[in-house]
C-alpha cells in the first residue's frame, strides 16, 4: 500500500493552515472578512497561489463549514455521552449544548446555519441533516416510535419523497432506521423539534426577539419541557 508522500503531507498542512486563518478571520470579523486576499496576506503569499488549494472563496467557505460542523458534532456527541441512557435526557443535553455552542460561536453559527445555499451547492447535504438529524434525530425517532403513532394536528401532504430524503440523510450519517421510524407523524415530530430549537436559538443569537428578553434560558427550558409534554414524553 502506497504511503502518503511528502508533497501530500505538505499540501494537507497548507490547506489546514489556510482554513485556520480563514476561521480566525470569521470569528474576529465575520464572514465578509474571509477573502482569499486577506488570507494570503496573513500567510505571506499571493492570492492566486491559494487557487492551487481552493477553487474559489465559496469553495473555501464550504470546507470551513465542514470543519465547523465536525467540531459541533463532536461537542453534541460529548454532551450526549455525559448524561444517562434515557433518551429524553440525551435530547435535552444535545439541545442545550447546541444553544450554548451557538451563543459562544455566533459567526460560525451564522455561516453554517444562516447562509443561503448557492445553486451549485444543492447537491450537498443540508446542514440540518449534517448535524441535527445525525445526532438528535435518532433519539427523536426512537421516542416517536415508543409513544406510538400519533394523530397529526394538521393534514400533511404526500411525504413519500421527503421520507426517502430523510432516510438517505440518516443513511449518510451511518444511521439505518426501521420503516416505522419514517412515518409521517415521526417526520412531523422531528420537524417540530428542529423548528422550535432552531427558531429559539437563531432569534437569541441574532438578537431578534421582538422584546427585551432577560431570561432567555428560562424560556428555552420551558420550550423543551413543552415539547416533551406535547409529544407524550412527560
Amino acid at each position: 500500500m502506497t504511503g502518503v508522500t511528502r508533497r501530500e503531507r505538505l499540501r494537507a498542512a497548507t490547506e489546514q493552515d489556510i482554513r485556520q486563518h480563514a476561521r480566525a478571520l470569521l470569528v474576529d470579523r465575520g464572514s465578509d472578512a474571509v477573502t482569499l486576499r486577506a488570507i494570503a496576506r496573513e500567510l505571506g503569499i499571493t492570492a492566486p497561489a491559494l487557487y492551487r488549494y481552493y477553487e474559489s472563496r465559496e469553495d473555501l467557505l464550504r470546507q470551513l463549514c465542514d470543519d465547523i460542523c465536525t467540531d459541533l458534532a463532536a461537542e453534541l456527541h460529548r454532551a450526549s455521552d455525559e448524561v444517562g441512557a434515557e433518551f429524553v435526557d440525551k435530547i435535552f443535553a444535545v439541545c442545550r449544548e447546541f444553544r450554548r455552542w451557538a451563543l459562544a460561536h455566533p459567526e460560525e453559527f451564522a455561516l453554517v446555519f444562516a447562509s443561503p445555499r448557492a445553486d451549485a451547492d444543492q447537491r450537498r447535504p443540508d446542514r440540518f441533516a449534517d448535524v441535527f438529524l445525525g445526532i438528535v434525530g435518532p433519539f427523536l425517532a426512537e421516542g416517536a416510535i415508543l409513544v406510538g403513532p400519533a394523530a397529526l394536528p394538521v393534514e400533511l401532504p404526500d411525504l413519500s419523497s421527503h421520507q426517502e430524503s430523510l432516510a438517505a440523510a440518516f443513511s449518510t450519517a451511518g444511521i439505518e432506521l426501521p420503516p416505522e421510524a419514517l412515518r409521517p407523524d415521526v417526520m412531523h415530530f422531528l420537524l417540530r423539534w428542529w423548528v422550535r430549537l432552531y427558531g429559539h436559538v437563531a432569534l437569541e443569537v441574532f438578537g431578534r426577539f421582538p422584546f427585551d428578553l432577560k431570561h432567555a434560558d428560562r424560556l428555552f427550558e420551558a420550550m423543551l419541557h413543552e415539547l416533551t409534554r406535547e409529544t407524550g414524553f412527560a
